[in-house]
C-alpha cells in the first residue's frame, strides 16, 4: 500500500468531518437564532402589542388588551414621584375615587394642657409615611381619638380638618373605651400579635378575652368606614396588625371597593404563625383585600406560605396572589419611606449649627464625636444590645473612653405592658452602671432621653452625628435610617444598620451588622469613626439617591396604580359575556386533599 496515498485519503476524511461539524454547528445557530428570535418577538409584541398585528379579539380580550395599554401609558408617567404624581393617578386612573385611611394612631393629638389644648403631632414612622399621602389625596383619615381633648376639637360628626395651619383632609376619630382599648390594642395587638411577628424572644401572650375585645374594635370600625364611604366604591388603606379583621368586615359591608391592607411590620414564617389560636380568622380577615402589601418580597412569602398551609386556596405564584372564598387577593412588596423632601426638615440650621447647638444643650466637648439612636423604647428596636456593643468597643479600644458619647432617644411606648416596664428598668439600670463604669462627674458616655420629642429636634440631632445606629432585632422596614440620611444634605455622618430591618434592602451604603454580634457592631462602630470625610460622602449620596427616588409617594403611588389595575380588571370581567370570561390562569393550581384548617 502506497503511505503517501494513505496519507492523502486520511487527510480528505478528516476535512470532510471538519466540514459536516462546521455545516452542523451554522445549522444549529441559525435554529437557536430563529428560536430566539420567536421567543424574543413574543416578548415585545407582549410588551408593545402595536408592533404587529393584532389578532382577532373577544370581548373581553379586547378589554384586557386595552387594560395592559393603559398599565404601560400609566408607567410612563410614574418617573416623578410627588404629591402631584398623586393626584395625577387619582384624577386619570381612579377618576372619583375616595381615598379612606384607617390607622389606630391618629397624625394629630389634641391634649389638656394647664387648662388648654396643646397639639401634638406624634413621632411616628407610620403617620410620618401616611400624612403627606393623605394630604396629597385629600382623603379621610379614620385613626382612635386618644387625645385628652380630642373631643373637644371635633364636630358634631367627630370630625376635624387637618392640618390645622393648612387644613387638606379630614380627621375622623373614633372612640374606645378603657376595656376596648385593653383588650384590642394591649392585649391581642401588642401581647399577642405583636411579639408573635417579630423574631426578639419574646413569647407572645393570647387571650380569649382579648381576641373578642380586638374582633369588637375592628367592627366598630368598620362600621365608621361605612359611614364615611360616599360611594359604593372607596379605596380604603388599612394600615397594620391593629385590623387583621377589618378588610373582611369592610369587604362584607361595601363589597365593590378596593381594599387596600398594608402590615408594616414583619411576617413570620407558617410555622411561627401556627402558634396564634385565631390563626385561620387572621388570614380569613387580610384575604377580604383586595391588595396585601408588605416592605419587603421575603414577608410576602412568609404570608402566601402560611395562606397556602392553613386555608383551601388557589395560589399564583408568578404574578403573586391568591384565590379564595370567590375572590384574587394580590400579595405584592411595597417598601414604606418617608416624604421627599421631608417638610418637617426644612427650614433647619445647617449640620454645623445643629451640632454646636445640640453639644451645648448635653454639655459636650467640641472634640467629642457623637453617636445617636432615636426610636421607641421596645424590645424590637435593640437598643440595650446596643449598648452591650458599645461596652466591647470601649473594651477593646480604651483610647475612645471619654471621646465618644451615645446619645439615645427612645420614646416611652405601651408603658402598661409589662414586658416594656422590664425593658424601660433595664435600659435606665444598664446605663447608670455603664456611665459609672467609663464615664465621670464631667462625662457620661450615654445619655438616655426617654421622653417624646418634636420631629424637628430630633432632626437637629440627626444633623448634629456622627453617626446613627439602628440596631433592630427585627423590623419591618425602620424609617429611622431613611430620615439620617434625608436630613444629611451636608453628605456627611455614616449610618450603621442592622441587617434583620428592611431598609437594609436598599441603603446598601450603610454599615450592615448583625446586632446580635456586640463584636462586630463594635467593630463597625471603630470604621464609622474612621472613615474619612470623601468615603462618608460618596456612601451619602448613593443612599440620598435612593430615598429621593424612593421616596413615601412612590410606596404609595405603586399600591394605587395597582388599585387602579385591579378595578380595571374587574370592570373587564364584569362588562364580557359570561362565556367570553377568561378562564382562571393555567398555573393557578388549587390545593388538592387539603381540609380547611389543616397543615400539610
Amino acid at each position: 500500500m502506497d503511505t503517501h496515498a494513505d496519507l492523502l485519503g486520511l487527510g480528505s476524511n478528516i476535512w470532510m468531518v471538519l466540514a459536516v461539524s462546521l455545516l452542523l454547528s451554522i445549522a444549529a445557530v441559525v435554529l437557536a437564532t430563529l428560536v430566539w428570535w420567536r421567543l424574543h418577538r413574543g416578548r415585545v409584541v407582549a410588551a408593545f402589542p402595536d408592533a404587529a398585528d393584532d389578532p382577532p379579539l373577544d370581548q373581553a380580550s379586547k378589554l384586557q388588551h386595552e387594560f395592559e395599554k393603559n398599565n404601560r401609558a400609566a408607567d410612563d408617567v410614574l418617573i416623578n414621584w410627588s404629591p402631584e404624581t398623586l393626584r395625577q393617578i387619582l384624577a386619570t386612573e381612579l377618576p372619583d375615587a375616595q381615598v379612606i385611611v384607617v390607622s389606630n394612631r391618629e397624625p394629630y393629638i389634641h391634649n389638656l394642657v394647664d387648662g388648654k389644648v396643646k397639639l401634638l403631632v406624634p413621632a411616628s414612622g407610620l403617620v410620618s409615611a401616611l400624612e403627606p399621602v393623605t394630604r396629597a389625596c385629600s382623603g379621610t383619615w379614620i385613626a382612635y381619638g386618644g387625645g385628652s381633648a380630642d373631643r373637644l376639637t371635633v364636630d358634631d360628626n367627630d370630625r376635624i380638618q387637618v392640618p390645622p395651619d393648612k387644613p387638606s383632609y379630614v380627621l375622623r376619630r373614633v372612640w374606645l373605651s378603657e376595656e376596648e382599648l385593653q383588650g384590642y390594642y394591649y392585649g391581642f395587638a401588642n401581647d399577642g400579635l405583636w411579639p408573635l411577628c417579630h423574631i426578639a424572644f419574646t413569647r407572645p401572650i393570647f387571650r380569649a378575652s382579648d381576641f373578642e375585645m380586638y374582633e369588637a374594635v375592628n367592627q366598630k370600625f368598620a362600621d365608621v368606614v361605612a359611614e364615611e364611604a360616599r360611594n359604593e366604591r372607596p379605596i380604603v388603606l388599612v394600615q397594620d396588625y391593629h385590623f387583621a379583621l377589618l378588610p373582611r368586615m369592610i369587604r362584607q359591608r361595601l363589597p365593590d371597593a378596593i381594599i387596600i391592607t398594608f402590615w408594616h411590620i414583619p411576617w413570620p414564617n407558617s410555622e411561627v404563625f401556627s402558634i396564634c389560636p385565631w390563626r385561620e380568622r387572621i388570614l380569613d380577615g387580610l384575604l377580604g383585600s383586595s391588595i396585601v402589601g408588605f416592605h419587603i418580597q421575603f414577608h410576602c412569602n412568609n404570608f402566601t406560605e402560611s395562606v397556602d398551609r392553613f386555608l383551601e386556596s388557589r395560589i399564583e405564584r408568578e404574578d403573586p396572589s391568591i384565590s379564595y372564598r370567590g375572590s384574587t387577593t394580590l400579595v405584592h412588596p411595597y417598601p414604606i419611606s418617608i416624604e421627599w423632601p421631608p417638610a418637617g426638615f426644612q427650614n433647619q440650621p445647617d449640620a454645623a449649627e445643629c451640632r454646636r447647638e445640640i453639644f451645648e444643650r448635653f454639655g459636650l466637648a467640641p472634640d467629642t464625636r457623637l453617636c445617636v439612636g432615636v426610636e421607641r423604647l421596645d424590645y424590637t428596636k435593640g437598643i440595650l444590645d446596643r449598648f452591650m456593643a458599645l461596652d466591647e468597643f470601649f473594651q477593646k479600644n480604651p483610647d475612645w473612653i471619654g471621646r465618644l458619647v451615645f446619645l439615645q432617644i427612645a420614646a416611652p411606648s405601651r408603658g402598661t405592658l409589662a414586658a416594656y416596664q422590664q425593658l424601660h428598668r433595664q435600659c435606665l439600670n444598664y446605663v447608670d452602671e455603664f456611665n459609672l463604669r467609663y464615664g465621670n462627674d464631667r462625662h457620661k458616655p450615654i445619655i438616655l432621653i426617654d421622653e417624646y420629642h418634636r420631629q424637628e429636634d430630633i432632626c437637629r440631632v440627626y444633623r448634629a452625628a456622627d453617626i446613627c445606629v439602628v440596631s433592630s432585632l427585627h423590623d419591618g422596614m425602620n424609617l429611622v435610617a431613611k430620615e439620617f440620611v434625608a436630613t444629611r444634605d451636608d453628605e456627611q455622618g455614616v449610618l450603621i444598620l442592622s441587617t434583620f430591618a428592611g431598609a437594609s434592602r436598599e441603603l446598601l451604603d450603610a454599615l450592615i451588622v448583625n446586632p446580635y454580634d456586640p463584636s462586630a457592631v463594635g467593630d463597625a462602630l471603630l470604621r464609622a469613626l474612621c472613615m474619612p470625610a470623601e468615603e462618608q460622602g460618596e456612601r451619602m449620596r448613593r443612599m440620598r439617591e435612593v430615598v429621593r427616588n424612593n421616596n413615601v409617594y412612590r410606596w404609595a403611588g405603586s399600591m394605587l396604580v395597582d388599585a387602579a389595575r385591579l378595578r380595571k380588571r374587574n370592570e373587564a370581567y364584569e362588562a364580557a359575556e359570561p362565556t367570553q370570561r377568561p378562564e382562571v390562569a393555567s398555573n393557578v393550581v388549587p390545593l388538592k386533599g387539603k381540609k380547611k384548617g389543616a397543615a400539610r
